[in-house]
């Protein structure tokens, strides 16, 4: 199954009947993006004339996608390659006796402008253009190229994933041998100073107690810098990261928790670090974890 991106655009346009007072065929144009959201949050920006639609282009909507922030524009194209429709005389004599009969009763209403003629005479004369057969078909035609745009922006984001999960991995591979040997010789430092710090003591008896004394508190001491464990559940997380980029489908909330996850972990290694050497490493695995949490976010 293809994982998909939030992001994408489509535009498409096609003849639609004529135009309700023009001469020659309409235009009808519909574009759609989205950008990333938590939710599916559409946003209709329609022509006056497309307004009755609003509905049934949320429902189109709805049925294809799932998360994003979507916006979708309906327009009419008026261009000049489409001339204007005189009016009949006919149209225009109910016009005239129409606004005649208004300022009988109305002596301040204004008189008919040439573009009031125009678009009233238009639509006396010719019956109304059904967009809706136009609409329907525009609109499904977007949705499909829109999905196909945020299906290749899903294939590049999935590589780019893929790629820094097998970085982390390689960072954790660096990581791991150092674990036991920083163990080992950090409880020996310890040793070393508790030894120096009982020179010169008076110490007379029970040496055999402050030694074992002296071996717990390595042993604690060594546990708290210990992040074989976080090492672990990182390389857990990274296989199912790994195990979900190769699923597919609505991934993008589980993508989202686990590079949460990641990052927790990578700070904690960071924090336990008692070397150069793995805070460093911590360092890198921050930038990458970074890296996937931007991309991650526009994933459905």
């Amino acid at each position: 199954m293809a994982v998909y991106s939030m992001t994408g655009y489509a535009g498409v346009q096609q003849q639609a009947g004529p135009l309700t007072g023009h001469e020659g065929a309409g235009r009808l144009g519909l574009e759609i993006r989205s950008v990333n959201s938590r939710f599916l949050d559409v946003t209709l920006r329609l022509a006056d004339e497309l307004r009755g639609h609003e509905a049934m282009l949320r429902t189109a909507v709805g049925a294809v996608l799932k998360r994003g922030k979507v916006e979708l524009r309906a327009y009419i194209d008026t261009s000049a390659e489409i001339s204007l429709r005189a009016p009949a005389p006919d149209a225009l004599q109910r016009l005239a006796a129409v606004q005649a009969h208004v300022r009988a009763w109305l002596p301040d209403a204004p008189a008919l402008t040439v573009a009031d003629a125009l678009r009233l005479g238009g639509q006396m004369a010719a019956p109304q253009t059904d967009w809706k057969p136009a609409l329907q078909e525009l609109a499904s035609k977007a949705l499909a190229d829109l999905t196909a745009a945020r299906e290749r922006e899903g294939a590049r984001l999935v590589a780019m994933l893929r790629d820094r999960v097998e970085q982390l991995r390689q960072l954790a591979d660096r990581a791991e041998p150092l674990v036991p040997e920083l163990v080992r010789q950090q409880r020996q430092r310890f040793l070393e100073r508790w030894e120096q710090a009982l020179q010169g003591a008076l110490v007379a008896s029970a040496p055999q107690a402050i030694q074992e004394r002296a071996l717990a508190e390595a042993a604690a001491y060594a546990l708290r810098i210990d992040v074989a464990e976080e090492i672990t559940r990182l390389r857990s997380h990274l296989q199912e990261i790994a195990r979900l980029l190769g699923q597919g489908g609505e991934i993008g909330k589980r993508l989202d928790f686990l590079i949460q996850e990641l990052h927790r972990e990578a700070n904690t290694l960071g924090s336990k670090s008692a070397s150069i050497e793995l805070t460093r490493i911590s360092v890198d695995m921050k930038v990458l974890i970074e890296q996937m949490r931007e991309q991650v976010q526009n994933i459905e």
